[in-house]
């Protein structure tokens, strides 16, 4: 059928395979978001690239240094070390993360009417800060006056934050128990796109709840995966007033992350220069991750929905 274009109108040809005409306001729409990316991103960046390469100790001047700052962070086996207890307390954390998110999206995802109340009362730590986490866990978890010894529980009677290995196991249950309500929400939004008719089919073919959860929902899941992924293990990098209040990179460093390092290089021995290149790398392994993450989903970004 032919449109009717009155006499004298202009008319407006688009094309909605290519969408042009609708360049021009969706890039007034964007142009906000790119001034704030710009003046709170990409600058503070470059000030911290250029910090890298001078010598400050945050109120005298600043004086070129060269590489001597990078030559001397690269060289300290401290951090490589914090690196490595990064990279431990990302992997642990994502790996208890995931799944338990995952199940809990998928059981949030019902209609059941409970299901709201415990949604609600399930988000409760997304509200609260991680400073006031870490002290209200760091008063539990005391070996003299916290929940053991208040209820005779010899369980519970240890000294978590005193040994390394237990107190890496109680970040992680702190992070996951503060995170996992955010990424089930997450998840929650991911099963609810998923089509009905997908589950009707599979069980007129006879397919169980668990063959289901694994032949449509975890695939139909793929991108909400490393959606969510990504954001565990960027975030992850930046972990810093948690551990800081809770165990001050302690027992010894075996809690001492990038961020904190960072900090304590900055902002008590004084040394915005190595600092800074802390800062840099940090910034290049959050990049250098979520390129991965975004490698591993595919390069399509095409949506699994049909007619999206």
């Amino acid at each position: 059928m032919t449109a009717v274009v009155p006499p004298g109108a202009r008319a407006v040809v688009r094309s909605p395979a290519t969408g042009a005409g609708r360049s021009g306001p969706v890039a007034w729409m964007v142009l906000p978001a790119l001034v704030m990316f710009v003046v709170f991103g990409v600058v503070p960046l470059v000030g911290v690239l250029v910090l890298s390469f001078t010598q400050w100790d945050g109120l005298g001047a600043i004086t070129p240094a060269g590489v001597s700052n990078w030559r001397v962070a690269l060289q300290d086996p401290g951090l490589y070390h914090a690196l490595w207890v990064t990279f431990e307390i990302m992997i642990l954390s994502w790996l208890v993360q995931t799944p338990m998110s995952l199940l809990l999206g998928v059981f949030l995802a019902g209609r059941q009417r409970y299901r709201a109340f415990l949604a609600v009362l399930f988000f409760i730590p997304l509200l609260l800060s991680s400073a006031a986490i870490a002290i209200t866990y760091k008063a539990l978890l005391d070996p003299n006056f916290g929940l053991g010894p208040g209820l005779h529980l010899s369980l519970l009677t240890q000294d978590w934050l005193g040994k390394s290995n237990l107190a890496i196991a109680v970040i992680i249950f702190i992070v996951s128990w503060q995170f996992i309500p955010f990424h089930s929400l997450i998840y929650q939004g991911g099963v609810r796109q998923i089509p009905v008719s997908m589950y009707e089919a599979a069980a007129i073919d006879g397919a169980g709840r668990v063959r289901q959860f694994f032949s449509i929902t975890v695939p139909q899941l793929k991108y909400t995966i490393i959606t969510s992924s990504t954001l565990m293990v960027v975030g992850s990098l930046t972990f810093f007033d948690l551990i800081f209040v809770l165990t001050a990179g302690g027992p010894g460093d075996s809690t001492r992350v990038l961020a904190l390092l960072m900090y304590q290089q900055g902002f008590q021995a004084n040394q915005m220069g190595l600092a800074s290149v802390i800062a840099v790398v940090i910034v290049v392994l959050g990049l250098l991750l979520a390129l991965l993450l975004r490698r591993l989903g595919g390069s399509t970004t095409a949506s699994q929905m049909e007619g999206m």
